[in-house]
């Protein structure tokens, strides 16, 4: 028991320089420490049970790299730069995959935990997963089907060119036709009122 109570003190020094936990504790009248637990196990019970978690998943796999990021862009360091560049890439290729194979990763017991899990992995400094998926795999991946890739995206550019042009046509042409319409309409209707 005592090593529960030292735990949960030295939680609570971490927790005393969040000035939003002294307001909830002030609030509530329950210890920081015990918000912060039963928030997280709350948060587990919702991942595991699937409630709210592909949302969850989805906003802690982007909040806080993305706030990470726009620090390292304003940092003079060059690594943690390239650190949240390499997880955007890894974020980028994970979300492409999840969106082909959706309809199969959702018959898969506690899948967005493993998710969860994958995504703080990948994200975390200490860990660094994104850099060793990127270095092992994906680096070598990309190199190889560059060409191809750049040949796709030129392909979907030239598709969405002519799309775009095919749309404003068409669009012009019905503002054309409804025009006519309308001043048919409105020729026919000031005859009939001079009679």
């Amino acid at each position: 028991m005592d090593a529960v109570q030292s735990q949960l003190k030295v939680l609570r020094t971490k927790l005393d320089k969040i000035p939003a936990l002294e307001k909830a504790e002030e609030a509530t009248n329950l210890p920081k420490e015990y918000l912060v637990l039963g928030g997280g196990l709350l948060l587990l019970i919702f991942i595991f049970c699937g409630i709210g978690a592909s949302s969850l998943c989805s906003i802690i796999g982007f909040v806080y790299p993305a706030f990470k990021s726009l620090q390292a862009i304003e940092s003079k360091t060059r690594g943690d730069d390239t650190q949240w560049l390499i997880y955007w890439v890894v974020y980028c290729f994970f979300s492409m995959i999840e969106v082909f194979t959706d309809f199969l990763l959702y018959w898969i017991p506690f899948y967005f935990a493993f998710k969860l899990a994958f995504l703080l992995w990948a994200m975390l400094p200490q860990t660094k997963g994104a850099k060793f998926l990127y270095d092992s795999f994906l680096k070598d991946f990309l190199k190889k089907n560059e060409s191809k890739i750049d040949a796709a995206l030129d392909d979907a550019k030239r598709t969405t060119s002519t799309i775009s042009a095919e749309i404003a046509a068409a669009t012009a042409e019905i503002s054309a036709a409804g025009l006519k319409a309308a001043s048919d309409y409105a020729t026919k209707d000031s005859g009939k009122k001079d009679e």
